[in-house]
């Protein structure tokens, strides 16, 4: 499932990213997407390549990977993210929910670290963000 509204356009600093063309409430769920779950081994080679940037952490302890599809791998990081994301394990899906209301034009961003308002440091630069 993926809202009508969702567009992926190019930002100033971060390179692609995904955008509205309407304004959302808050608590509105905006995306659920599969994802193609690997295994310990593939994640090994999977850090050797440029997917190790779009690739999330799965499993209650972290022990797998997974790609997802849809536009889940293209939303960008920020400290003060305007959406959250959750993972269901067993139907193995990620849900994309916006956490305040946003308006028509604006870039809909997760925070990597999983809560929405975590300012644990990530793993590359980020492009003015906290």
């Amino acid at each position: 499932m993926l809202q009508p509204y969702l567009f992926i356009d190019n930002t100033n600093k971060m390179g692609k990213g995904v955008f509205t063309s309407k304004k959302i409430m808050p608590e509105t769920i905006i995306e659920i997407a599969p994802v193609i779950v690997m295994s310990k081994n593939d994640r090994e080679y999977l850090d050797k390549t440029l997917l190790h940037d779009y690739i999330f952490e799965w499993g209650n302890n972290n022990e797998k990977c997974c790609v997802a599809l849809g536009f889940v791998s293209i939303y960008n990081h920020s400290y003060s993210s305007n959406c959250e994301y959750f993972m269901d394990f067993g139907d193995e899906t990620i849900m994309i929910k916006t956490v305040r209301k946003i308006e028509a034009g604006e870039e809909l961003t997760i925070n990597y670290n999983g809560d929405w308002n975590d300012t644990k440091k990530v793993w590359f630069p980020t492009a003015g963000d906290n």
